[in-house]
């Protein structure tokens, strides 16, 4: 198979990543991006500013030398969105999955709206987590850019789509139908925008993006400096790292752990009803094939230690915080609930704000630090077991990817609170590997068959814990957390 390039635009940076012919990542360049938030709870990106990174990390990596790639592929933070006007500019600020300002949205609708059929047409809730509450909240607080949109004059898209838009100098609007499931605005049966939810959103559906599958072809890049490559296989980044693990058969789970973390349980070619938290997201289209997964989401996990370090100043580094918290034998008393951004499955709570209790005077940043890593761990598991009740299946181990998973003490904590294997990718980046992937699919390059017959190599097992006296400390520790969560929910 042919080397080819690809791009993963994620919460907190660009990246842009050189594939060989088996997969094996040769080159890559990173570029982070800052943060805002302008007020408690709303969390925005620049837009421009991940245009010009986008730029920089394809130009890095290609100027690395060797044979030109065959295509690009794409994979993105999802529910981020961004309008735009026609010569790709940005009209806004983007709007970030984490930002909880269509909440308000939220809360009038469900008063006001029909909305009791939205979970069977969407396999999602009515939540400020998902795309479209945050934009009419955006063209409530801005009625000049709904007018603008209205007239035309301004698009929207998801990060793909605006990216697409402008890597193709305009030519194309499109985004991939993983994403378009993200904005509340996509009916998963019908597999196209649903007219009656763009009303409800005041999203006119053409400004929406054209809906294409994943393995599709999304034009050729026409940007002064870059080879006219061919856009192919585009993902957001839970979609493609489920892909990327070959979790291609119904039961397959994995987590991707990031600023937050997904859980995917494969249920096969058809949807199930969202329950408790979760949501039923559309795993894949390659060409006519669809793929269903039930989806629990963790708002804050390696983001919370981004908060200790950027907001809190408590730590230089990740590992710092890492070396602090391994460095004494438990959290003290100290428990730490992240609900800078609310809580997700289970408990689907979006105005719940962060807890740090059980301090005394013999708590220091390592215990604080301790206490962070334990939250990750202890929100999966709760997600997964959630994904247990609601699907009848009986999970045995779980797949993880994404960066955190370098980190031998977090696995261990996790594989620990889910009571079960944590089977580590080797490879910490699977979401822009699954997006290369869906372009191989869509090339003809591979088959799903080959995927299931195949699981990923050199998978790094981490056993939960044997001993009783490690089973005796879980114990005392859920316990704190689940009175720590009843009076972050309490208010």
């Amino acid at each position: 198979m042919p080397p080819v390039l690809a791009l993963d635009q994620s919460t907190s940076a660009t990246k842009a990543l050189r594939v060989d012919d088996d997969g094996r990542i040769v080159a890559s360049a990173s570029r982070p991006h800052r943060q805002h938030y302008p007020r408690p709870g709303w969390v925005e990106h620049d837009a421009e500013e991940i245009w010009q990174n986008t730029l920089a990390v394809l130009r890095e990596v290609l100027s690395a030398g060797g044979p030109t790639p065959a295509r690009l592929s794409i994979t993105n933070q999802r529910e981020t969105f961004v309008f735009f006007h026609r010569d790709g500019r940005p009209a806004a600020p983007a709007v970030v999955w984490q930002c909880r300002r269509g909440v308000p949205v939220c809360e009038r609708l469900h008063e006001a709206a029909d909305t009791a059929n939205l979970p069977d047409r969407t396999g999602l809730l009515l939540d400020t987590y998902f795309s479209a509450p945050k934009a009419l909240a955006l063209f409530e607080a801005n009625p000049a850019l709904r007018r603008k949109v209205h007239a035309g004059e301004v698009l929207f898209g998801t990060i793909d789509a605006y990216l697409i838009h402008r890597l193709t100098g305009g030519a194309i609007h499109a985004t991939d139908a993983t994403n378009a499931s993200r904005t509340l605005a996509y009916n998963l049966q019908t597999g196209a925008w649903d007219p009656e939810l763009c009303a409800l959103f005041d999203l006119p559906p053409d400004r929406l993006p054209e809906i294409r599958a994943c393995s599709d072809a999304f034009g050729t890049l026409a940007v002064d400096g870059l080879p006219a490559l061919e856009i192919r296989g585009v993902m957001g980044d839970s979609q493609a790292s489920l892909l990327a693990q070959h979790c291609v058969s119904p039961g397959d789970v994995k987590a991707t752990f990031g600023t937050g973390t997904s859980l995917l349980l494969n249920c096969g070619d058809r949807p199930l009803a969202p329950a408790d938290g979760l949501v039923c997201a559309l795993a894949w289209r390659l060409g006519q094939t669809e793929a269903f997964a039930l989806e629990g989401l963790v708002n804050y996990s390696a983001a919370t230690l981004s908060w200790l370090i950027e907001q809190l100043g408590l730590f230089k580094d990740v590992a710092e915080a890492e070396a602090l918290a391994t460095s004494v034998p438990d959290n003290g008393g100290v428990v730490l609930v992240p609900a800078f951004a609310g809580l997700n499955a289970p408990h689907r709570t979006p105005q719940a704000r962060g807890l740090l209790t059980g301090l005394s005077a013999h708590s220091g940043r390592a215990q604080v630090a301790r206490a962070a890593y334990e939250s990750i761990a202890l929100q999966i598991a709760d997600v997964l077991d959630l994904l247990r009740s609601a699907s009848g299946v009986s999970i045995s181990k779980l797949r993880a990817d994404g960066g955190p998973t370098r980190s031998g003490f977090l696995m261990d904590l996790t594989a620990a609170c889910c009571g079960c294997p944590l089977e580590v990718n080797p490879q910490p980046e699977l979401s822009p590997l699954g997006a290369v992937l869906a372009g191989r699919l869509g090339a003809g390059e591979t088959t799903l068959e080959t995927l299931a017959a195949r699981p990923p190599a050199d998978l790094r097992v981490h056993p939960p814990s044997s001993d009783s006296s490690d089973s005796t400390a879980l114990a005392t520790l859920k316990k704190a957390w689940t009175a720590a969560l009843r009076q972050t929910l309490a208010g």
